[in-house]
């Protein structure tokens, strides 16, 4: 079957069954996975955390050992959600999943709300001066056209 004969799921119709949150570490990003997982958590979807790994190309030319690195960013990402879900447990129920794509952050979490099938993305905003004038991830997403994005501050 080729892409343009393969079916396609509807979005939207009952809210939002997958709501997919980027997770960087930075405030913003916490704050994405809060807004996040209370939006899940009202529409029984599945809260899908995602962590984008840096390419290792750039790392690998300055000769910076980034594999490992982000791979125990990734793992102590994983514990805090943990220990966060923990925290609220009998008090708010949530399903999440993390899962973790390489690549830049824009085409991660394109190619991770094409694979988890995500009817809704949801972003802190970039806290980065440069990216007022190329633009951030956010911006990239709600340009695309292709989910409901959210930008939490």
């Amino acid at each position: 079957m080729t892409d343009q004969q393969a079916p396609r799921f509807e979005r939207g119709t009952d809210g939002p069954k997958v709501v997919l949150v980027g997770l960087d570490g930075s405030d913003t990003s916490l704050r994405a996975v809060a807004y996040a997982a209370g939006l899940a958590r009202r529409q029984h979807a599945l809260l899908a955390i995602v962590y984008v790994q840096p390419p290792l190309a750039t790392s690998a030319a300055l000769g910076v050992p980034v594999a490992g690195t982000t791979e125990e960013i990734a793992e102590q990402l994983v514990a805090e959600i943990r220990e966060a879900a923990e925290q609220v447990k009998g008090i708010f129920e949530v399903r999440w999943e993390f899962h973790t794509f390489r690549g830049d952050p824009y085409s991660g979490l394109v190619t991770a709300a094409e694979r988890l099938k995500a009817d809704a993305v949801v972003v802190g905003a970039s806290q980065q001066a440069g990216h007022r004038i190329v633009g951030s991830v956010a911006v990239r997403l709600v340009k695309a056209g292709r989910w409901p994005v959210t930008v939490v501050p």
